[in-house]
């Protein structure tokens, strides 16, 4: 018996699977079934420093007002965390679950795709990247030799039309997506991909794009993506807390994934995009590229900038950051208003055009209780 143990054991390794009993050790001998949110003890990462904290300006009417029934219901049925509206830029309503506060950290889980995109509009600004349509064999030529790697830009990287050969599927262990989560090497799981079609043919989500843009921007940055995230975001934005960004064995910040941090300070992203990129008298990012960023793709049928979900067809516009298991940051223009959510939700229904039906009935209902 442990002879076959064994002998299973390694030809997992050599058939390189040897990241399943990492997985493994980290989600069902803690009595997990798959990735959660408070996992971020569990793997390196590196810290994304804040300098001076600048506290949320309460509304008048913070925390007056209880949300209605059928809306706590729809949160705690969800498995919700932390619920948070800010409004004309001052926290109207905040309220925790499951044991939560304005101190925990939870995974913002593929919310980061957008912070990762954010970097980008950086370090365009900055001229540390000449340009968008810059390739990814610029900083990597390795992919030079792959069929269409020579044609990969870092547009197609932020829009997700790569042409990538990914799986984007959470629950299958011998897919790519668990490989990059608990592997060892970011570089094994995604370098390791073929492109399966013309870059900027055909919008397909995937955390393996955000993953290589991650690694151009490392490349061009020369620093850890946390440390620029520190330097141009955090700081200036006066964020409570520190917060930290999950890496592989080797440093290289998981790009697609895993920024550990509290919803009041995810809110504070969600703030900078509804003031065109300005905090304060500052302009932290370009009004340009958030321009961009919130802009629908064709390709993706207009349900996707780059990094943000957009929803065009609802009488209420928004847009907003997605995570795994119900995190968003929403931004509401018409209405001024950012709602943050995190909490852990496996099965939520996404039948409105590959987008979660919650994040409209947040949207409606908090607009229509905060008008």
């Amino acid at each position: 018996m442990i002879g076959g143990a064994a002998a299973g054991a390694a030809a997992a390794y050599f058939l390189g699977y040897d990241y399943l009993f990492n997985g493994i050790s980290k989600t069902y001998l803690k009595g997990k079934s798959s990735a959660y949110i408070d996992d971020g003890n569990l793997f390196p990462s590196n810290p994304i420093a804040t300098e001076e904290p600048i506290l949320w300006e309460e509304d008048p009417d913070y925390n007056k007002k209880d949300l209605p029934k059928h809306l706590v219901d729809n949160l705690k049925h969800s498995r919700t965390a932390s619920f948070v509206v800010i409004k004309n830029g001052k926290i109207l309503h905040e309220q925790y679950w499951e044991g939560y506060n304005q101190l925990s950290h939870t995974n913002s889980f593929s919310m980061a795709k957008a912070v990762t995109v954010m970097l980008l509009g950086k370090a365009l600004e900055e001229g540390i990247i000449s340009g968008i349509d810059e390739k990814l064999s610029d900083f990597y030529p390795e992919f030079k030799s792959k069929t269409f790697g020579n044609q990969v830009t870092l547009k197609n990287l932020a829009q997700m039309e790569s042409g990538l050969d990914w799986d984007e599927n959470y629950n299958n262990p011998f897919l790519p997506n668990a490989k990059a989560y608990y592997g060892k090497s970011l570089v094994k799981a995604v370098f390791s991909r073929k492109f399966k079609e013309e870059p900027g043919t055909r919008f397909e989500y995937q955390s393996g794009t955000t993953q290589l843009l991650g690694f151009a921007l490392r490349k061009a940055l020369n620093q850890p993506l946390a440390s620029y995230l520190s330097e141009k975001f955090w700081i200036p934005l006066g964020m409570e807390q520190n917060a930290k960004w999950s890496t592989d064995d080797y440093g290289m910040e998981k790009a697609y994934c895993c920024i550990h941090s509290n919803a009041r300070d995810f809110a504070k992203l969600g703030q900078l995009f509804l003031n065109d990129g300005k905090a304060g008298d500052q302009q932290i990012l370009n009004a340009d590229f958030i321009e961009q960023m919130r802009t629908p793709t064709e390709k993706s049928d207009n349900i996707y900038g780059m990094g943000l979900w957009i929803n065009h067809d609802n009488p209420i516009k928004h847009y907003y950051f997605l995570g795994l298991q119900g995190q968003y940051i929403i931004m509401v223009p018409e209405h001024n208003i950012v709602i943050v959510k995190t909490g852990s939700y496996s099965n939520n229904p996404k039948n409105d055009r590959g987008r979660p039906d919650q994040v409209k009935f947040f949207v409606n209902e908090i607009v229509q209780l905060f008008q």
